[in-house]
């Protein structure tokens, strides 16, 4: 039996996806072999690469200044690639608005002078810091953000627009909505919670900032040495790209990210609604800033949080239990889950509220 899987990642695939994936296991393109064997200088597999680079441009209008590549190592080996290709001067600035966007910055820390020009931390990271407001330096070589907070459950509702090249990490957020890439300097995301199984990471890079990667860059994290290679310099997790190029193809075949971003904000609005007509649940992040792809929310009591757990879970709606550094619930409704997901959330959270209130 399929449940619904909130988890925050990796996170659930859409059914039709691993349909496909289950039909092409034991032979793929007519190879006679699993994309999980196949050589990647195979031409078949060449042509999923091309195929998926191809779709990703479609979907988020990326232009040819811009190359598209997929890469190793998830987000975190991002947090060092970017200061090892882009921070020429030493200096460069960061909003903290979460866990992740917080560790980006110590890690850029590491390799120059990383600063913190805006934070949340002060309200437990429930707000994003007005970016009109901030004071940006502009000697910097970058400024980085985090564009939608996966454990805090909040998002950018306008981005920053800034001198020096925006680099933002997209990982829990990357094609629910549309954005104007040409906004940014470097667009990277993990694929484990909106696109792919975990293993496989994108980056959507200017041409012209790949070009000159500092001296000490190790050549695994210069993007000129993937842009160069078609993603292909050493072998890369196929199976994660197969599963992305199916992801992108149903997307596509779904009217793209504007269609899909209509269904995220319907979901999103339906669990917020709820929360905010109950008197049992609370959700404490201002309510122009909420997540739509990450929801956390609270019972009076940690007991009931426990509860709530262990009970939804019998009933099917798995890995809503909060982060560590929250608690209590969090519901991740990314673009695989149906409508059909967060109604069936909805129906069990009032009938635990009737149960425990």
């Amino acid at each position: 039996m399929r449940v619904y899987n909130f988890s925050a990642g990796p996170s659930m695939l859409p059914l039709e996806v691993l349909e496909e994936a289950q039909k092409e296991l034991l032979d793929f393109a007519g190879t006679g072999m699993s994309v999980c064997e196949i050589s990647h200088r195979d031409k078949a597999f060449s042509a999923v690469v091309e195929e998926a680079e191809a779709n990703l441009r479609k979907l988020m209008n990326i232009p040819d200044s811009y190359c598209v590549l997929f890469v190793q190592g998830g987000a975190s080996q991002q947090f060092a690639a970017v200061p090892l290709n882009l921070m020429h001067t030493g200096k460069a600035d960061y909003i903290v608005t979460g866990n992740f966007a917080k560790k980006a910055w110590q890690e850029g820390k590491i390799f120059g002078e990383a600063r913190c020009v805006a934070s949340s931390e002060d309200k437990t990271y429930t707000y994003i810091p007005d970016v009109d407001k901030i004071a940006f330096n502009d000697d910097a070589d970058y400024v980085h953000i985090c564009s939608n907070n996966t454990i805090f459950g909040t998002r950018y509702i306008r981005f920053p627009e800034v001198k020096a090249p925006l680099v933002a990490d997209m990982s829990s957020e990357i094609l629910s909505r549309e954005v104007d890439v040409t906004k940014f300097g470097v667009i990277y995301g993990g694929a484990q919670k909106n696109v792919a199984p975990a293993g496989v990471t994108i980056v959507i890079a200017r041409r012209d900032l790949i070009e000159d990667p500092l001296p000490g860059c190790p050549t695994m994290l210069k993007w000129k040495t993937q842009a160069d290679n078609g993603s292909l310099y050493n072998t890369p997790p196929c199976f994660p790209i197969y599963i992305a190029n199916l992801v992108f193809r149903r997307l596509l075949k779904l009217g793209g990210v504007k269609e899909i971003n209509k269904v995220n904000e319907y979901k999103a609005g339906l669990l917020y609604d709820f929360i905010d007509n109950s008197k049992f649940y609370t959700n404490s992040v201002q309510k122009e800033y909420r997540s739509v792809m990450n929801v956390p929310f609270v019972t009076p009591s940690k007991e009931l949080d426990e509860k709530f757990v262990k009970e939804s879970k019998a009933a099917g709606l798995v890995s809503l239990k909060g982060h560590r550094l929250v608690g209590g619930m969090r519901a991740s409704i990314y673009n695989a889950m149906p409508v059909e997901g967060v109604q069936a959330l909805i129906a069990f959270m009032k009938k635990f509220e009737q149960d425990n209130a």
